[in-house]
């Protein structure tokens, strides 16, 4: 039987089925208003699920609703939690359960894809996460900053000025400099956001000896791609694909 690999962020969830050889097309959709039966639909497609594994980070109630859906398809389940060591990937935290799920799923395909190659691991969702993993497959550390999306959100949120400013009116140009604050906050946050990428390759480059390939992959990782200046790889499924790994551990 096929296995179902299951990524569940904060906002979306993808899955594919893998047959051991191959991860087939993900499939995606928004999570946030599914009702239990909803994620029934994970399993409609023939042949039949046997096992379910699962990288989640959006909380105890969709996990809930997720492995009543198995239950009922009547495939096992399991979500996985951080190890030590697992899929190739030795997790560099000193409390390896602090580091996110999705990320250390993340790191151990990259480090698959890219195998003997070091890389910065960036997943550009709510928040944008960087995760350096060397040649031999060392989690040195990483970051978290607020992605693009989110660092305009609390602009908006905690600033009245800016808010009133940027409502309606032109874009104003699509470089740094922007003619209009909706432009300049939008613009900005994309900029700082690559800024902080280049940055982390030059020292993760003093770290490893030579300059760590970026690995991009979630939602919003088209809106920072552009602006990279470093050699930089997307890879949409990349959470997938390292569960994929995962399950013939």
């Amino acid at each position: 039987m096929a296995v179902l690999l299951v990524d569940i962020g904060n906002t979306r969830i993808k899955w594919a089925r893998f047959d051991g050889r191959r991860v087939a097309p993900a499939r995606a959709a928004a999570h946030a208003r599914w009702r239990p039966a909803d994620y029934r639909r994970l399993f409609r497609s023939r042949p039949a699920i046997g096992r379910v594994l699962v990288s989640s980070v959006a909380g105890a109630k969709v996990n809930r609703a997720l492995a009543a859906a198995a239950r009922r398809a009547g495939a096992g389940i399991e979500f996985v939690a951080v190890p030590r060591r697992g899929g190739g990937v030795r997790v560099g935290y000193l409390e390896p359960w602090r580091l996110g799920v999705d990320r250390f799923v993340a790191a151990v395909g990259a480090h698959r894809l890219f195998a003997g190659v070091p890389v910065w691991v960036v997943g550009v969702g709510t928040a944008m996460t960087l995760d350096l993993v060397d040649a031999r497959g060392r989690h040195r550390g990483g970051a978290i900053i607020p992605a693009p999306a989110l660092m305009v959100d609390t602009l908006f949120d905690r600033t009245a000025g800016i808010r009133r400013r940027s409502r309606g009116g032109s874009r104003g140009g699509t470089g740094l400099f922007g003619r209009s604050t909706r432009a300049a906050v939008s613009q900005g946050a994309r900029y700082a956001a690559a800024a902080l990428i280049d940055r982390a390759v030059e020292e993760g480059r003093v770290l490893v000896g030579r300059k760590p390939l970026v690995i991009l992959t979630g939602g919003q990782a088209g809106a920072v791609r552009p602006l990279v200046e470093s050699a930089c790889v997307g890879v949409a499924d990349l959470v997938l694909r390292g569960l994929a790994v995962l399950s013939q551990s």
